[in-house]
């Protein structure tokens, strides 16, 4: 199947692999596509981008205070029932020497029964309370899934609005910098995915590079692992991104890069 025809199975595996419900041989399918696929690293990355950010603004929860009490009653229903499982003491051992054979085989008859009546109730106690335990473990977490859904629907709409993307490389096609694109909000947001850092006397710039044209500045980038910026409208419409090294604050945009180009990559939109 040629997956550049079908945007929505990109969207929706690309989904499954960054939240890790794509497993066996389907997830390792999948990275092997995405070795010689820019559309589906790029679909992996900006889903991974969102479920990070849904973890940052993650509340903590109490637990209800019904979990306790459902705790203590499990615990006192298996003591008691521990107590019940409790093997009764054996007769004296003269006790049977001194009595006759009938009233033996009453006796052995009568402890026969009794044992077997005490296992039926033990075994239905024990049927009755797993199903008790596990009816509350169900409802207990179709609140949970309810109250999440919620709150994920809330984060999605919340979510920037990422229609291109651009993940930077090297000459060895080694990722270092993953920028997006939210014309919505009209602002940049680069990512530092690589271990690089500038000395304190030089400054990373970011081009967009247009396909006629002088390479245009989009701004200096700082310390932060991300950091947000304005966007040009005319950003989305460059085919490439670059950043050089310049030194520290960068140099004027009109005069284009003067130092070493350490990485570039190609704009590409989003599946919707």
């Amino acid at each position: 199947m040629n997956l550049q025809s079908h945007p929505e199975l990109v969207d929706r595996l690309a989904a499954s692999y960054a939240l890790g419900t794509l497993r066996g041989g389907a997830r390792r399918r999948f990275e092997t596509l995405a070795r010689n696929n820019p559309q589906l690293r790029v679909a992996a990355l900006m889903w991974q981008e969102r479920f990070v950010s849904m973890t940052e603004l993650q509340q903590p929860e109490t637990p209800d205070p019904n979990v306790w009490k459902r705790i203590e009653n499990v615990i006192a229903a298996e003591t008691a029932a521990s107590r019940l499982r409790a093997p009764a003491r054996e007769p004296a051992p003269g006790l049977l020497r001194r009595v006759s054979a009938w009233w033996r085989a009453g006796a052995l008859a009568a402890g026969v029964a009794a044992v077997a009546a005490m296992g039926v109730a033990l075994q239905w106690h024990d049927q009755l309370q797993q199903q008790d335990v596990q009816l509350a473990r169900l409802q207990a977490q179709g609140r949970q899934l309810v109250a999440q859904n919620a709150q994920l629907a809330s984060q999605l709409q919340s979510q920037p609005e990422v229609r291109y993307v651009s993940i930077l490389t090297d000459e060895r096609a080694t990722p270092a910098m993953l920028v997006t694109f939210d014309p919505r909000r009209g602002t940049l947001s680069v990512k530092r995915v690589g271990n690089y850092q500038e000395g304190p006397q030089a400054s990373l710039q970011l081009w967009g590079l247009p396909a006629n044209g002088a390479p245009q500045s989009l701004g200096v980038l700082n310390d932060a692992t991300v950091q947000r910026m304005p966007m040009p409208q005319q950003a989305a419409q460059m085919p490439l991104l670059a950043i050089s090294l310049e030194p520290h604050g960068g140099v004027p945009g009109d005069r284009g890069p003067t130092g070493p180009v350490l990485w570039k990559g190609a704009v590409l939109q989003t599946p919707l």
